[in-house]
C-alpha cells in the first residue's frame, strides 16, 4: 500500500480508466467489469468523503469549496452509474449511451479532483498526515468493497441519499 492518501486516490483513478476501456470493449464481460467498478468507484467516494475530504477541509491552503465540489460530483457520478446499471441489455445502444455518459462525468470529476484537491493537498499537507490519511482511506475503502458496496441496491440508496448535492 501507498503511505501517501495522494497516490491512493490516483491509483484508483488510473484503474477507472483501464476499467472504461475495457468496458467499451463488446467482447469484454462488460457485466463482470461493471460490478468491479461499481465497487471501486462508489468504495472509493465514500471513503474519500469520509476520511479525506473532511480532513483536507481543515487546511486553509486546501480549498474547501473545491473539496465540497468533488462530494457534488461524487453524487453525480452515483446518479450516472445507477442510470448505466438499470440498463440490463449490455450489448445495446443505450448500455453504451450510458457509459459514456458515467465516462464523461468520472473523466470531469478525476480531472478537477487531481488539478484542484489532490495538488493542494500533495503541496500543503504534510507527508506523515498524507500517510495517516491513505491508511484511513484504505482502511475505510476496504471495510465497503467487504460489505459489497457496488450492489445496484447499495448503489440506488447511495443515488438517493446524495441526489440533493447535485446542482
Amino acid at each position: 500500500m501507498a503511505l501517501d492518501v495522494v497516490e491512493l486516490i490516483l491509483n484508483d483513478h488510473r484503474r477507472f480508466e483501464e476499467l472504461f476501456r475495457e468496458l467499451r470493449d463488446r467482447s469484454s464481460d462488460r457485466p463482470a467489469l461493471l460490478g468491479e467498478l461499481a465497487a471501486l468507484l462508489v468504495a472509493h467516494a465514500e471513503a474519500e468523503e469520509s476520511e479525506v475530504y473532511p480532513a483536507l477541509k481543515r487546511y486553509k491552503e486546501v480549498d474547501g469549496d473545491e473539496v465540497d465540489h468533488g462530494a457534488e460530483e461524487h453524487a453525480e457520478g452515483h446518479q450516472a452509474l445507477l442510470a448505466l446499471m438499470e440498463v440490463a441489455d449490455t450489448a445495446s445502444e443505450e448500455w453504451e449511451d450510458k457509459l459514456e455518459e458515467l465516462v464523461e462525468a468520472l473523466n470531469h470529476h478525476v480531472d478537477e479532483e487531481e488539478r484542484t484537491i489532490l495538488n493542494d493537498a500533495r503541496e500543503q499537507v504534510p507527508a506523515e498526515r498524507r500517510a495517516e490519511l491513505a491508511k484511513a482511506f484504505h482502511a475505510a475503502r476496504q471495510e465497503r468493497l467487504d460489505d459489497d458496496c457496488g450492489d445496484i441496491e447499495h448503489v440506488r440508496k447511495i443515488a438517493r441519499a446524495t441526489a440533493d448535492r447535485i446542482d
